[in-house]
């Protein structure tokens, strides 16, 4: 009921007959959210069975509400079992996943990649957040690389302070630092670096941004300009990234003691 709702309130909104990607936002289920990194059985709660929501993506696709369907969020068994929904019914399979990816969280390269990959699931990423909240950004850095004690006047760390606070744990700075240095040396933005990286994954069929000013907009489209016709993250920078991951890995994501079941 709740899909049906918000398909119709969509087209409604945006004023057309049919949609082109529909997408469930978040899992009804409870998984680990906003930088958790494991399961804590204990925060399971009700939930609307997956197979539910599959046939509500299929009907809203039979009736041609929408031509594609994908997910957002969503763990590896949360892809799993909605292919596997979508396959008993004749539904067509998710699409897309729209799940954090950037340079200080790459979580999704491991078994995600395999489940999403071109000769299993495929879907591809649409990666969210990928300039971790602007950290992943020149703003926030000195000449010098490093990160600048305040918050530039009118950011979003500026204005609202604990938002994203994944992002401002200082192994995620020290891992930001150097990959600041990585796209000076480089001699091209932080943005640009941040950006390029994620469009340079095989699996990113885009990749989202959000902007506050026309000077940020432009600066966000130049990554995707440059894939079409600038040559790609050269194999030394990639490289160079790839040595930073390793010793700074997901470093935004956290772990919580979960007690085990009694």
């Amino acid at each position: 009921e709740s899909i049906r709702g918000a398909g119709a309130g969509s087209l409604k909104r945006l004023q057309t007959d049919y949609i082109d990607l529909y997408q469930i936002h978040w899992p009804d289920r409870y998984v680990p959210m906003f930088g958790g990194l494991n399961y804590n059985w204990k925060k399971e709660r009700p939930t609307v069975p997956i197979a539910e929501q599959v046939a509500a993506m299929k009907e809203l696709i039979d009736k041609g509400k929408i031509k594609y369907w994908g997910l957002s969020n969503e763990t590896t068994f949360g892809i799993c079992e909605m292919v596997r929904e979508a396959d008993k019914i004749g539904c067509p399979r998710p699409v897309s996943l729209q799940n954090m990816f950037c340079l200080v969280q790459r979580h999704f390269e491991s078994d995600q990649a395999e489940a999403c990959a071109p000769s299993n699931f495929n879907i591809g990423l649409l990666p969210w957040s990928p300039l971790a909240g602007g950290v992943l950004t020149d703003k926030y850095y000195g000449p010098d690389g490093k990160r600048l004690e305040a918050a530039p006047e009118g950011s979003r760390t500026a204005l609202a302070p604990g938002w994203m606070s994944r992002y401002r744990l200082p192994r995620v700075v020290s891992a930001a630092e150097q990959y600041c240095a990585i796209a000076r040396e480089a001699k091209m933005s932080f943005c640009d670096l941040s950006l390029r990286f994620c469009l340079s994954r095989y699996y990113a069929a885009s990749t989202i941004i959000g902007v506050t000013s026309m000077e940020q907009l432009n600066e966000c489209l130049d990554p995707f300009e440059a894939k079409a016709g600038v040559p790609p993250l050269s194999d030394e920078i990639i490289d160079k990234i790839d040595r930073v991951h390793e010793a700074c890995m997901d470093c935004c994501l956290g772990v919580e003691n979960v007690p085990l079941p009694e």
